[in-house]
C-alpha cells in the first residue's frame, strides 16, 4: 500500500487508491491535456476534482502541491526510483507521463523534440492567446469600452490557427501518422475557442480546412471523448 500522509494536499482530498496515480483537476483546456493522456496510455488513476469556482485552488493543501494555484496536478506514488513524484504544469506532466510509459512520444530522438517543440508552442503561445481572447470576447473583458485589446488576440489566434492549418496540410496529426502529447496539448484550447468561447466566426474557423478535421478526428477518439468530462463536475 503505497503512501502519501507525506503530501497535506491528501488530508483534503483523501486517497481512495493511494496505489494510483492521483489527479487534481477540472475539465478545463488544461486539465483535460491529462485526463486525456491518462485514458489514452491506460494508466490506473484517481481523480480529484478541485473547483476553482469556490478558490479551492488557493487552499494551503493545494498550494502545497502547486504553489502557482492552477490545475492540474499530480501525485504518482511510482514515480521514478519508486518514490512518489508531485507534479504540476501540464506541458510537464504530459512529458513525464508519455515517458513514463513510452507512448504518445516518438522514440527516435529528433521527431521526440520536435513533438515537444509543439506541445511548448502549445503552452507559449496558444494557451494564452486563445485564453486571453476567450476573456474578451466572453467574460468581463467584454464590457471594457476599449476594443484594441479584443483585435489584438483576435489577430493572434488567427494566427496561431494558420500555423496549425500549414503544419497539418498533408498531416492526420500534428506529428503525421502518429498521435501524441502534441496533439493532446491543442485538442481541448481549439475545442474551447470555437466551443465554449463561441469565437468561431471571429477567427473564421470555417475558412480552415485541416485544422477543423484534425480536431473532429481528435474528438471522434474514444479516450479523448472520456477525458474530457474527467475529473465529472458535481
Amino acid at each position: 500500500m503505497s503512501d502519501l500522509s507525506s503530501f497535506p494536499i491528501a488530508t483534503r482530498w483523501p486517497a481512495q487508491h493511494p496505489d494510483r496515480l492521483q489527479l487534481y483537476s477540472l475539465p478545463t483546456p488544461n486539465g483535460v491535456k491529462v485526463s486525456i493522456a491518462l485514458e489514452e496510455l491506460g494508466l490506473p488513476y484517481e481523480p480529484h476534482l478541485i473547483d476553482i469556482g469556490k478558490n479551492e485552488t488557493w487552499i494551503p493543501e493545494y498550494l502545497s502541491l502547486n504553489p502557482n494555484g492552477k490545475i492540474p496536478a499530480i501525485i504518482d506514488p511510482d514515480g521514478p526510483n519508486g518514490k512518489p513524484l508531485a507534479l504540476f504544469e501540464s506541458g510537464a506532466i504530459l512529458l513525464y507521463l508519455a515517458e513514463k510509459t513510452g507512448k504518445l512520444l516518438p522514440r527516435d530522438p529528433a521527431q521526440r523534440y520536435e513533438t515537444i517543440q509543439w506541445v511548448f508552442f502549445q503552452m507559449a503561445a496558444v494557451g494564452p492567446m486563445f485564453g486571453q481572447l476567450g476573456y474578451f470576447h466572453k467574460f468581463a473583458g467584454r464590457e471594457i469600452e476599449d476594443k484594441r485589446p479584443l483585435k489584438r488576440y483576435r489577430a493572434e489566434s488567427k494566427r496561431l490557427l494558420g500555423v496549425l492549418e500549414g503544419r497539418l496540410d498533408g498531416r492526420q496529426w500534428i506529428m503525421g501518422d502518429e498521435f501524441t502529447i502534441a496533439d493532446i496539448s491543442l485538442l481541448g484550447w481549439v475545442r474551447n475557442l470555437v466551443g465554449f468561447y463561441g469565437a468561431g466566426e471571429l477567427v473564421e474557423f470555417d475558412t480552415l480546412t485541416h485544422v477543423p478535421a484534425w480536431l473532429e478526428r481528435g474528438l471522434a477518439r474514444p479516450a479523448v471523448q472520456r477525458g474530457l468530462d474527467i475529473p465529472k463536475r458535481g
